[in-house]
């Protein structure tokens, strides 16, 4: 089953695969993610995911089952 993920806040939209990684739809639709580790250790890639509280690690996170689309806000971390 395709996923539709929005990237904020440049508005891009692409369809994804359950259980893709989040990084390479990301890449797929030419949106930059900052990496560091690729473990979640360092945090650098935090984005923040429709109306949850707390952000998630890209570089940890696969595009979820049961939903037909996902918001991904992107926002920028200065120290990276």
């Amino acid at each position: 089953m395709s996923v539709e993920i929005r990237f904020l806040p440049d508005d891009i939209s692409v369809n994804a695969e359950v259980g893709e990684p989040l990084l390479q739809v990301a890449d797929r639709a030419g949106v930059k993610i900052p990496t560091g580790c690729l473990m979640g250790s360092c945090h650098a890639c935090e984005v923040e995911v429709d109306e949850e509280e707390e952000p998630i690690c890209a570089c940890l996170t696969a595009i979820p089952a049961g939903r037909s689309q996902m918001t991904v806000n992107l926002y920028v971390d200065p120290t990276w």
